[in-house]
Protein backbone atom coordinates (compact mmCIF):
# COMPACT_ATOMS: atom_id res chain seq x y z
CA UNK A 1 0.00 0.00 0.00
CA UNK A 2 1.30 3.47 -0.49
CA UNK A 3 1.86 5.65 2.25
CA UNK A 4 -0.08 9.28 2.42
CA UNK A 5 1.63 12.10 0.86
CA UNK A 6 2.68 14.76 3.56
CA UNK A 7 1.10 17.23 1.97
CA UNK A 8 -2.55 18.77 2.71
CA UNK A 9 -2.94 20.07 -1.15
CA UNK A 10 -6.35 18.67 -1.44
CA UNK A 11 -7.79 19.38 1.75
CA UNK A 12 -10.78 21.24 2.02
CA UNK A 13 -11.90 21.02 6.07
CA UNK A 14 -10.04 20.98 8.94
CA UNK A 15 -11.53 19.54 12.18
CA UNK A 16 -10.22 19.73 15.89
CA UNK A 17 -11.27 16.74 17.85
CA UNK A 18 -10.60 15.00 20.79
CA UNK A 19 -12.01 11.90 21.34
CA UNK A 20 -15.50 10.02 21.56
CA UNK A 21 -18.15 12.95 21.13
CA UNK A 22 -15.43 14.26 18.32
CA UNK A 23 -14.58 11.07 16.49
CA UNK A 24 -18.67 10.45 16.00
CA UNK A 25 -19.20 14.21 14.15
CA UNK A 26 -15.14 13.51 12.15
CA UNK A 27 -16.55 10.02 11.09
CA UNK A 28 -19.88 11.65 9.66
CA UNK A 29 -17.81 14.35 7.63
CA UNK A 30 -15.24 12.01 6.33
CA UNK A 31 -18.72 9.81 5.23
CA UNK A 32 -20.30 13.17 3.81
CA UNK A 33 -17.26 14.15 1.67
CA UNK A 34 -14.34 12.84 -0.22
CA UNK A 35 -12.53 11.94 3.07
CA UNK A 36 -8.86 13.02 1.40
CA UNK A 37 -10.32 16.10 1.77
CA UNK A 38 -10.71 16.24 5.69
CA UNK A 39 -7.61 16.72 8.28
CA UNK A 40 -8.18 16.51 11.65
CA UNK A 41 -5.66 18.19 13.74
CA UNK A 42 -6.23 15.34 16.96
CA UNK A 43 -5.84 16.54 20.54
CA UNK A 44 -2.38 15.22 21.71
CA UNK A 45 -2.78 16.40 25.65
CA UNK A 46 -4.30 13.06 27.42
CA UNK A 47 -1.32 11.19 26.12
CA UNK A 48 0.62 9.71 28.82
CA UNK A 49 2.83 6.63 29.69
CA UNK A 50 1.02 3.49 31.02
CA UNK A 51 3.03 0.37 31.74
CA UNK A 52 6.19 1.54 29.67
CA UNK A 53 3.67 2.22 26.62
CA UNK A 54 3.20 5.25 24.89
CA UNK A 55 -0.50 6.05 24.98
CA UNK A 56 -2.36 8.87 22.75
CA UNK A 57 -6.36 7.97 23.39
CA UNK A 58 -7.72 10.31 21.37
CA UNK A 59 -5.79 9.63 18.17
CA UNK A 60 -6.50 6.60 18.64
CA UNK A 61 -10.17 7.22 19.39
CA UNK A 62 -10.02 9.14 15.82
CA UNK A 63 -8.28 6.47 14.15
CA UNK A 64 -10.18 3.69 14.96
CA UNK A 65 -13.16 5.38 14.66
CA UNK A 66 -12.72 6.26 10.57
CA UNK A 67 -11.41 2.92 10.72
CA UNK A 68 -14.72 0.79 11.45
CA UNK A 69 -12.55 -0.95 14.07
CA UNK A 70 -14.16 1.30 17.39
CA UNK A 71 -15.86 -0.54 20.18
CA UNK A 72 -19.52 0.93 19.89
CA UNK A 73 -20.18 0.19 23.74
CA UNK A 74 -17.74 2.29 25.05
CA UNK A 75 -16.70 4.59 22.38
CA UNK A 76 -12.82 3.93 23.08
CA UNK A 77 -10.90 0.91 22.09
CA UNK A 78 -11.02 -1.84 19.46
CA UNK A 79 -14.42 -3.55 18.52
CA UNK A 80 -14.68 -7.41 19.46
CA UNK A 81 -11.02 -7.14 21.91
CA UNK A 82 -10.20 -8.92 24.69
CA UNK A 83 -8.05 -8.60 27.99
CA UNK A 84 -6.23 -10.98 28.97
CA UNK A 85 -2.95 -9.04 28.98
CA UNK A 86 -5.10 -7.34 31.62
CA UNK A 87 -5.83 -9.90 33.56
CA UNK A 88 -2.39 -11.36 33.88
CA UNK A 89 -1.01 -7.32 34.83
CA UNK A 90 -3.82 -7.67 37.48
CA UNK A 91 -2.42 -11.17 38.98
CA UNK A 92 0.32 -9.44 39.42
CA UNK A 93 -1.38 -6.80 41.85
CA UNK A 94 0.34 -4.23 39.21
CA UNK A 95 -0.51 -1.13 38.23
CA UNK A 96 -4.07 -2.08 35.89
CA UNK A 97 -6.75 0.84 36.39
CA UNK A 98 -6.13 1.90 32.62
CA UNK A 99 -7.32 -0.80 30.35
CA UNK A 100 -5.45 -1.55 27.05
CA UNK A 101 -7.15 -4.22 25.20
CA UNK A 102 -5.19 -7.56 23.14
CA UNK A 103 -5.28 -6.28 19.80
CA UNK A 104 -5.14 -2.35 21.18
CA UNK A 105 -2.01 -3.85 22.77
CA UNK A 106 -0.10 -4.38 19.55
CA UNK A 107 -0.70 -0.18 18.20
CA UNK A 108 0.45 1.03 21.80
CA UNK A 109 3.96 -1.49 21.27
CA UNK A 110 4.71 -0.59 17.99
CA UNK A 111 4.05 2.91 18.44
CA UNK A 112 6.19 3.33 21.69
CA UNK A 113 9.43 1.46 19.78
CA UNK A 114 9.39 3.68 17.12
CA UNK A 115 9.19 7.04 19.12
CA UNK A 116 11.88 5.64 21.29
CA UNK A 117 14.02 4.85 17.89
CA UNK A 118 13.09 9.05 17.30
CA UNK A 119 10.58 8.82 14.78
CA UNK A 120 7.71 11.75 15.25
CA UNK A 121 4.43 10.48 16.25
CA UNK A 122 2.69 12.43 13.53
CA UNK A 123 5.05 10.32 10.52
CA UNK A 124 3.77 7.27 13.00
CA UNK A 125 -0.04 8.20 12.78
CA UNK A 126 0.21 8.45 9.22
CA UNK A 127 1.18 5.22 8.64
CA UNK A 128 -0.89 3.79 11.04
CA UNK A 129 -3.74 5.25 8.99
CA UNK A 130 -2.80 3.96 5.67
CA UNK A 131 -2.38 0.32 7.02
CA UNK A 132 -5.94 0.94 8.59
CA UNK A 133 -7.45 1.97 5.90
CA UNK A 134 -8.31 5.61 7.18
CA UNK A 135 -8.18 8.13 4.15
CA UNK A 136 -9.47 11.35 6.44
CA UNK A 137 -5.71 12.90 7.42
CA UNK A 138 -5.61 12.32 11.43
CA UNK A 139 -2.54 14.67 12.36
CA UNK A 140 -1.21 15.28 16.11
CA UNK A 141 -1.82 18.74 16.61
CA UNK A 142 1.56 18.91 17.73
CA UNK A 143 5.00 16.47 17.98
CA UNK A 144 5.76 18.19 21.01
CA UNK A 145 4.57 16.63 24.52
CA UNK A 146 2.08 18.74 26.37
CA UNK A 147 0.05 17.44 29.43
CA UNK A 148 -3.31 18.38 30.73
CA UNK A 149 -3.31 19.37 34.39
CA UNK A 150 -6.88 18.88 36.16
CA UNK A 151 -6.30 20.92 39.23
CA UNK A 152 -9.08 19.84 41.65
CA UNK A 153 -9.58 20.71 45.47
CA UNK A 154 -7.70 16.93 45.71
CA UNK A 155 -4.35 18.07 44.00
CA UNK A 156 -3.25 17.94 40.48
CA UNK A 157 -3.82 14.87 38.15
CA UNK A 158 -2.92 14.28 34.50
CA UNK A 159 -5.92 13.83 32.25
CA UNK A 160 -6.39 10.23 32.36
CA UNK A 161 -5.66 10.06 35.90
CA UNK A 162 -8.78 12.00 36.45
CA UNK A 163 -10.45 10.97 33.88
CA UNK A 164 -10.06 7.05 34.47
CA UNK A 165 -8.42 6.37 37.79
CA UNK A 166 -10.39 8.73 39.57
CA UNK A 167 -13.56 8.42 37.67
CA UNK A 168 -13.58 12.70 37.43
CA UNK A 169 -15.09 12.28 40.95
CA UNK A 170 -12.45 15.37 42.50
CA UNK A 171 -14.27 18.86 42.00
CA UNK A 172 -12.54 20.59 39.11
CA UNK A 173 -10.69 24.63 39.75
CA UNK A 174 -9.00 24.57 36.81
CA UNK A 175 -6.60 23.37 34.16
CA UNK A 176 -3.00 23.51 32.99
CA UNK A 177 -1.37 22.31 29.75
CA UNK A 178 2.09 22.07 30.64
CA UNK A 179 4.29 22.06 27.62
CA UNK A 180 1.82 24.11 25.43
CA UNK A 181 4.00 27.70 25.73
CA UNK A 182 6.98 25.86 23.86
CA UNK A 183 4.89 23.25 21.75
CA UNK A 184 4.97 24.12 18.06
CA UNK A 185 1.99 22.79 15.99
CA UNK A 186 2.53 21.05 13.16
CA UNK A 187 3.61 22.79 10.06
CA UNK A 188 0.83 20.90 7.87
CA UNK A 189 -1.83 22.36 9.60
CA UNK A 190 -0.41 25.59 9.92
CA UNK A 191 0.10 26.09 6.37
CA UNK A 192 -3.40 24.17 6.09
CA UNK A 193 -5.19 27.08 8.31
CA UNK A 194 -3.74 29.90 6.53
CA UNK A 195 -4.37 28.73 3.08
CA UNK A 196 -6.90 30.51 1.30
CA UNK A 197 -8.60 27.01 -0.25
CA UNK A 198 -10.00 25.97 2.68
CA UNK A 199 -13.50 26.41 3.27
CA UNK A 200 -14.00 25.67 6.70
CA UNK A 201 -12.50 25.37 9.98
CA UNK A 202 -14.78 22.50 12.24
CA UNK A 203 -14.35 22.36 16.19
CA UNK A 204 -16.08 19.05 16.98
CA UNK A 205 -18.41 18.41 19.69
CA UNK A 206 -15.32 17.60 22.03
CA UNK A 207 -15.21 18.66 25.74
CA UNK A 208 -13.71 22.45 25.29
CA UNK A 209 -11.71 22.12 28.26
CA UNK A 210 -9.77 19.09 27.98
CA UNK A 211 -9.90 18.20 23.99
CA UNK A 212 -10.31 21.86 22.20
CA UNK A 213 -8.03 23.85 24.78
CA UNK A 214 -5.04 21.86 24.78
CA UNK A 215 -5.36 22.40 21.30
CA UNK A 216 -5.38 25.86 21.37
CA UNK A 217 -2.58 26.73 23.87
CA UNK A 218 -0.10 25.83 21.07
CA UNK A 219 0.13 29.69 20.63
CA UNK A 220 1.16 29.32 16.91
CA UNK A 221 -1.82 27.06 16.73
CA UNK A 222 -4.34 29.87 17.71
CA UNK A 223 -2.41 32.49 16.13
CA UNK A 224 -3.08 30.99 12.85
CA UNK A 225 -6.69 30.70 13.58
CA UNK A 226 -7.00 34.07 14.30
CA UNK A 227 -5.90 34.77 10.72
CA UNK A 228 -7.31 32.07 9.12
CA UNK A 229 -9.72 33.43 6.24
CA UNK A 230 -11.88 30.30 6.21
CA UNK A 231 -15.04 30.27 8.75
CA UNK A 232 -14.39 28.50 12.16
CA UNK A 233 -17.53 27.05 13.13
CA UNK A 234 -17.99 25.15 16.37
CA UNK A 235 -20.58 22.06 17.47
CA UNK A 236 -21.90 22.66 21.17
CA UNK A 237 -21.22 19.14 22.65
CA UNK A 238 -23.94 20.79 25.13
CA UNK A 239 -27.84 19.84 24.84
CA UNK A 240 -30.14 21.27 27.60
CA UNK A 241 -28.44 21.50 30.51
CA UNK A 242 -26.11 18.02 29.93
CA UNK A 243 -23.36 17.54 28.01
CA UNK A 244 -23.81 14.48 25.68
CA UNK A 245 -20.44 12.56 26.30
CA UNK A 246 -18.34 12.71 29.27
CA UNK A 247 -17.79 15.41 32.29
CA UNK A 248 -18.07 18.56 30.64
CA UNK A 249 -21.28 19.48 32.16
CA UNK A 250 -19.56 18.49 34.98
CA UNK A 251 -16.59 20.36 34.96
CA UNK A 252 -18.75 23.68 33.74
CA UNK A 253 -20.94 23.30 36.72
CA UNK A 254 -17.80 23.20 39.44
CA UNK A 255 -16.08 26.14 37.66
CA UNK A 256 -19.22 28.04 38.28
CA UNK A 257 -20.52 28.58 34.80
CA UNK A 258 -24.04 27.81 33.56
CA UNK A 259 -23.86 24.74 31.57
CA UNK A 260 -25.79 25.68 28.28
CA UNK A 261 -24.67 26.03 24.74
CA UNK A 262 -24.22 30.25 25.27
CA UNK A 263 -21.58 29.32 27.63
CA UNK A 264 -19.52 27.04 24.82
CA UNK A 265 -19.79 29.82 22.39
CA UNK A 266 -18.54 32.23 24.44
CA UNK A 267 -15.93 30.10 25.49
CA UNK A 268 -14.90 29.81 21.73
CA UNK A 269 -16.29 33.56 21.02
CA UNK A 270 -12.81 35.08 20.38
CA UNK A 271 -11.89 32.41 17.69
CA UNK A 272 -15.42 31.07 16.17
CA UNK A 273 -17.43 32.83 13.45
CA UNK A 274 -20.39 30.52 14.24
CA UNK A 275 -22.06 27.88 16.25
CA UNK A 276 -23.96 24.61 15.64
CA UNK A 277 -26.62 24.44 18.68
CA UNK A 278 -29.32 21.31 18.80
CA UNK A 279 -32.97 22.35 17.86
CA UNK A 280 -33.61 21.92 22.21
CA UNK A 281 -31.45 25.27 22.54
CA UNK A 282 -33.55 27.18 20.55
CA UNK A 283 -34.22 29.77 22.38
CA UNK A 284 -30.41 30.59 23.02
CA UNK A 285 -30.11 31.67 19.25
CA UNK A 286 -30.51 35.46 20.41
CA UNK A 287 -28.38 35.86 23.22
CA UNK A 288 -25.64 33.64 21.38
CA UNK A 289 -26.01 36.06 18.32
CA UNK A 290 -25.89 39.08 20.20
CA UNK A 291 -22.63 38.37 21.32
CA UNK A 292 -21.79 38.16 17.22
CA UNK A 293 -21.80 34.67 16.83
CA UNK A 294 -23.73 33.43 14.11
CA UNK A 295 -25.94 29.95 15.10
CA UNK A 296 -27.77 27.04 13.47
CA UNK A 297 -29.72 25.55 15.18
CA UNK A 298 -30.10 21.51 13.95
CA UNK A 299 -30.76 18.29 15.97
CA UNK A 300 -27.18 17.39 17.49
CA UNK A 301 -27.31 14.27 18.77
CA UNK A 302 -25.64 11.62 17.05
CA UNK A 303 -27.09 7.78 18.04
CA UNK A 304 -26.80 5.89 14.07
CA UNK A 305 -24.80 6.57 10.98
CA UNK A 306 -27.27 9.01 9.48
CA UNK A 307 -27.22 10.86 12.43
CA UNK A 308 -23.53 11.28 12.40
CA UNK A 309 -23.75 12.40 8.43
CA UNK A 310 -26.94 14.43 9.03
CA UNK A 311 -25.04 17.15 11.32
CA UNK A 312 -21.85 17.45 9.07
CA UNK A 313 -24.11 17.63 6.34
CA UNK A 314 -25.94 20.55 8.40
CA UNK A 315 -22.74 22.13 10.04
CA UNK A 316 -20.56 22.39 6.73
CA UNK A 317 -23.35 23.79 4.96
CA UNK A 318 -24.02 26.26 7.82
CA UNK A 319 -20.35 27.22 7.10
CA UNK A 320 -20.95 27.87 3.43
CA UNK A 321 -22.98 30.11 4.24
CA UNK A 322 -20.35 32.89 5.69
CA UNK A 323 -18.78 32.72 2.36
CA UNK A 324 -22.08 33.05 0.69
Amino acid sequence: MIAKSDSLSGVKYLALSGGVGGAKLALGISNHIDPETLAIAANVGDDFEYLGLNICPDIDTLTYTLAGLNNPKTGWGRSRDTFNFMKAVKSFNAEAWFQLGDQDLALHILRTQRLRSGEKLSSITRQICNVLGVKAHIIPASDDPIKTKIETINGNFALQHYFVRENCQPKVTGFKYEGSNKALANSLILEKILDINLKAVILCPSNPYISIDPILAIRDFKQALKQCKAPIVAVSPVVGRHSLKGPTAKMMEELGYEVNAHTIACHYGDIIDGIVIDSSDFALERSIEDEGIRTCVVPTIMISEQDKIRLAQDTLNFAATFSS
